[in-house]
Formats: structure tokens, sequence, C-alpha cells
């Protein structure tokens, strides 16, 4: 399906990136020709896809030219996370606005009553927001666990009843939809890059912190894939020993309910937690030496702008392993080599359900 023309696309990413960006401006970032420019921005117009604003001054002598927009009432598409403990939802417009958010607990349900569940959600969301149904898109569907093959992804043991199935014709069905499917960690990335660290750095590796522990990379601002799918699963760094000294929140979880404080989901101790809670800056200790070398293997290998922490984590968590980093450095000739920022993500929604919401657009549009 071919929704937009490759040109189209490039002056639709200009546009999603420099909001408000003039018609004259945009020549100095593509080699089309001016009449080409105009014929395609008003191409995109016509079928409302971009708005035409008012003009822009200040840009030199000529007459003025009109700010453009993208147009978010032209479509929306729905992003669902499905974690351990809780699954998102989050509707986002064509423009990136974030339309309405829910959540719906998982522990103890069925596949089948979550999707119900969820479908429910979004129907509730529409009717909130005067959305019509034919408006809606498409369907980002993120899970927690590494790609195998299709549309069937291989995930944690409380969800192995969404494990090695074909997710992507049950939700299709679900809300007669298109849908694209893709890892937690990598949805989390698409979203940090559209709309966290991404608007100022093009390259950079996200640590994924959830009941696992995952990631994304982002390589001139485009998600980097891998040959199975599965590049930045980078849990695969560690043995069947060491695997158990990751940073993987379940580790933590069960650490700090070992100590008699009741935490019974991450997505509970994402809202409520303390670092006095006994066990963990036990924990933290434990993994740091694990944590350490994948911060230099990230650093070594693909030598990233930034290490962006993400996923489930809390942020004074995320400060406690950011104060412990080690780099493992050998300074020749008195030069040190450089490295990348340590960031913890600012966004303060489901980064998985919100990067699953945006990927129909980024996939089709921009």
């Amino acid at each position: 399906m071919t929704v937009v023309s490759a040109n189209e696309r490039r002056l639709l990413r200009l546009i999603w990136r420099q909001p408000g960006i003039s018609r004259s401006e945009i020549n100095e970032y593509t080699d089309l020709t001016q009449q080409s420019v105009h014929r395609i921005l008003d191409h995109l117009a016509e079928r409302k896809i971009i708005v035409l604003g008012s003009a822009k001054a200040g840009l030199g002598r000529g007459q003025p030219s009109p700010m453009l927009h993208l147009n978010g009432s032209f479509a929306y598409a729905c992003g669902i996370s499905v974690n351990t403990d809780i699954i998102g939802i989050c509707i986002i417009d064509l423009a990136g606005n974030i339309v309405g958010e829910r959540e719906v607990p998982l522990l103890k349900t069925t596949m089948q009553e979550a999707l119900h569940s969820v479908k429910k959600q979004v129907v509730e969301l529409q009717q909130q927001n005067n959305l019509a149904d034919d408006d809606l898109f498409g369907i980002g569907f993120a899970i927690a666990g590494y790609h195998v093959e299709g549309t069937r992804h291989n995930a944690p043991l409380p969800l192995r009843e969404w494990s090695m199935i074909e997710l992507g014709p049950i939700v299709s069905d679900l809300f007669s939809r298109p849908v694209w499917v893709i890892n937690g960690g990598k949805s989390g990335a698409v979203a940090e890059s559209m709309f966290g660290i991404g608007r100022f750095t093009s390259d950079f590796a996200y640590l994924s912190f959830n009941y696992g522990f995952g990631g994304g990379v982002i390589i001139d601002g485009e998600l980097l894939q891998g040959g199975r799918g599965n590049a930045g699963e980078f849990s695969g760094l560690y043995d069947e020993i060491e695997t158990k000294r990751r940073p993987a929140l379940q580790y933590l979880i069960d650490q700090i309910n070992r100590n008699g404080v009741n935490v019974p989901s991450i997505h509970y101790m994402r809202r409520h937690f303390d670092p006095e809670w006994p066990g963990v800056l036990e924990w933290v200790e434990t993994v740091t030496p694990a944590y350490n070398r994948l911060v230099n293997a990230i650093r070594s290998t693909l030598d990233p702008q930034a290490i962006v922490f993400g996923g489930q984590i809390p942020h004074m968590l995320a400060s406690m392993l950011i104060e412990r980093t080690k780099i493992f450095d050998r300074p020749r000739y008195g030069v040190h080599r450089g490295g990348p920022e340590l960031v913890i993500s600012e966004i303060a929604s489901d980064a998985a359900a919100m990067g699953a919401a945006i990927i129909p657009f980024r996939r089709m549009f921009y």
C-alpha cells in the first residue's frame, strides 16, 4: 500500500521536524526544483494532509511564504503496548498530537479478555474525542519479547499466551485495520526518536528497562532492524549465569518483595518508587558490572551520540545507575576517546504505546 510518493514523504518529514516551516524555506533542504516543491505541497494540501497557514514574515524580499503544518484531523492511529502487567493505549493524530491515553490491567487476564478490554477503551476514547472510525488509519502493536518471524514474538513468561503466534491478524481482525507489530523496546526507541531526544540527536541507543531488558537503536534517525529484526536486544549479551544480574526490573521487584515491601507490579513500582526501599541499593550494586559492560559495548560498537534510559524505569533508579557508570577508556597520548551522553528519557507516558501509535504514520507518511 502506497499512501504518498517518495518526494511527498521527504517533504512531510521536513514538516514533521520543523512545524511552521515556510514553503520557500523547504527549498533549502531539498534538491527538488521550486516548481516541484510547490506542486507537491499543493497536492498534499488538496488531499488535506497538510495545512497551508498564514504567511511567514521576515524572510527577505518577495512575497511572504505560507507556513506549513501537518493536518492532525486528516487521520489518527492507535498504539497498543503489551507489557507483563499492563497494556498501554495511545491515540495520536497525523500531526503527532496525543489525543488520548488509557491503561488496561493485564495480571490474571487472558489474551482474549485483555484485547476485548482494549477495544472497549479505544471505542470510549473515540467517542470522548469525537473521532470518526473511518479516520482511524491503522494500529501499531508493541509487545515485550524478541522477534521470531512475521508478527510472532517470543515474550516473557507472564505473556506466554501471547508468544509464538501471529499477532498481526488477530489485532487486525479486532479493529478491521492494518496492523504493524513491533518489539516494545524498539517501539520505545521510535517514540524517543520522534518526541524525545531524537528531535536533536540522530544517533542513539535506547535502553528499555521493563520486566525484562531490551531496547532499540536509532542510526541517522532511522530504527535499526538488524538481520533478524532483533537489533537492540541487549539482554543477548549475557550468558545463563549473568542474565540474572542484568538490569531487568523483574529481579528488582523480587528483591524488594523479599525484603518485606509489597510491590505488586512494575507499573506500581514506577509510580511509587522509593530509593530507600530495602533491596534497591543491593540490586543496583548487583547489576552494575553487567550494566557497565553493556554501556561500554554500545559505546565501542555503535558509537552513538547518546544512550537513553527508558522503558518503565523510575527516574531516580536510572540516576543511580548513571552515577555508577564506568567507561573503560584508555587514553592515548593523553587524549580520551569521546563517548555518549547518558540521558534519562523525558517521555512521561507509555513510550512503547506512543511509539506504536506513531509507527503507522512513520511507515506510510513520514
